[in-house]
């Protein structure tokens, strides 16, 4: 059988690795992969926003399945152009991936459908923005609109600080037309859940929770980032929180964008505040979580591919997905100086593991160098979380390239949670 991953990141690299544990699986290509991807899969310099590409490529190597994990081709249509010539995929076709790919989209649809999440409203223009501002309590949180990498979120602390986000969005454009239109909303306290869940639009079967850490610096100071890190199971997501979650906000979502003629096959995020009032939803993916994949994956026992299977051809039942008791961590190391400036070429030297997924690297001969502001996920399982922390941060040491930075806290909320 021949899959196809598109995507080129830590979460895809984990998602290969996982693929790989199937027998039926002949080749594995990964468009565009990246230099430590290239270990287990055949990477094509082939982006993963190029649709036409991927398309031409999927039906000339004659490729049986297909991933599609970025945000970007789910919100552009990629699983829509491989479904045109017949190949099935995992992940949401278009209309579906609005769901993260507009904010307004889904917080009107949360709305309508009386999701719980944080008020809100929406603007397309500066001047009515600002002058909204001024009725709101601070902090406040202003959101672009579109895709932004995961950083199209400021939190403001002042009112000035909320003037300038709304300025910077809108007219300076510093998330480019994601920023046409803005999202201003009431600054939920709590702690925050990531909730993945695999459905087939039927049928939706939550995977294990996790706990992400967006801050660049320890005790969650600095910047906010793709994610410096991952714990799962997350404590604060007990079994009764988990019910009310599947009641009162996985199934309607899924049955509101059924009623919208957008049915939701793949993986759905929930980002989950944990509030004084209940959980409520802060946003939604239409795909993995990075990097939540990353120890959320190593804790699956069934067979990915076959889950994957199951959500396209729509025959997914929870029998099939059985995760370990045990848990994850993982540790994100990056280039010193992410996410705003860093060097990178520096080489990498590190041990043969399964659980080290890498994300910014490129190949220069035989050597792995650094290429991006994240460079490579080192997760590790232990019977405890305590265990797992210690594991991945053993793994952390005999990690080394020039430049590196990881945060030394991963997990520490999390223990004090328990």
């Amino acid at each position: 059988m021949k899959v196809l991953v598109v995507g080129g990141g830590g979460r895809e690299h984990a998602i290969i690795k996982k693929i790989k544990e199937n027998r039926n699986v002949t080749d594995i290509f990964a468009l565009p992969g990246n230099g430590g991807i290239a270990k287990d899969a055949t990477c094509v310099n082939i982006a993963a926003k190029d649709i036409k590409q991927i398309v031409k490529f999927a039906s000339e190597q004659k490729i049986d399945f297909a991933v599609v994990a970025p945000d970007d081709p789910l919100v552009l249509g990629a699983v829509d152009s491989l479904n045109e010539i017949g190949i099935p995929c995992f992940g949401p076709d278009k209309k579906a991936a609005i769901i993260e790919g507009s904010k307004v989209f889904s917080k009107n649809l949360m709305k309508k459908y009386n999701i719980p999440t944080a008020d809100y409203e929406s603007f397309n223009n500066k001047e009515d923005a600002l002058k909204y501002l001024e009725t709101c309590e601070i902090p406040v949180v202003i959101k672009a609109d579109g895709l932004a990498l995961g950083k199209g979120v400021i939190i403001a602390q002042t009112l000035e600080q909320a003037q300038e986000a709304v300025v910077s969005i809108m007219e300076d454009k510093v998330f480019g037309d994601s920023g046409n239109n803005i999202v201003i909303e009431e600054f939920l306290t709590g702690p925050e859940v990531s909730v993945l869940a695999f459905t087939d639009g039927k049928t939706l079967v939550p995977m294990v929770s996790s706990m992400d850490h967006k801050r660049a610096k320890d005790n969650d100071e600095g910047l906010n980032t793709g994610g410096m890190g991952t714990i799962a199971p997350n404590p604060y997501y007990t079994e009764s929180i988990a019910a009310e979650c599947m009641e009162k906000i996985f199934m309607p979502t899924l049955h509101a964008m059924k009623n919208e003629g957008r049915t939701f096959k793949g993986c759905l995020y929930f980002g989950l505040m944990l509030t004084p009032k209940g959980p409520k939803v802060i946003e939604y993916n239409c795909r993995f979580g990075d990097p939540e994949t990353q120890v959320v994956l190593p804790l699956l026992e069934s067979d990915l591919l076959d889950i994957m299977i199951s959500t396209s051809n729509g025959t997914l039942n929870k029998d099939i997905v059985k995760f370990s008791d045990k848990s994850a961590c993982c540790v994100v190391m990056s280039s010193d100086g992410y996410p705003q400036k860093y060097d990178t070429g520096f080489e990498i030297t590190m041990p043969d593991d399964n659980m080290i997924y890498v994300a910014g690297a490129k190949l220069d001969g035989d050597k792995l160098l650094t290429s991006g502001g994240r460079v490579l996920g080192v997760s590790a399982i232990g019977d405890s979380l305590s265990d797992a922390i210690k594991n991945a941060y053993n793994k952390v040491d005999n990690v080394k390239f020039a430049n590196a930075y990881y945060r030394k806290d991963i997990g520490q909320k999390a223990l004090k949670a328990l």
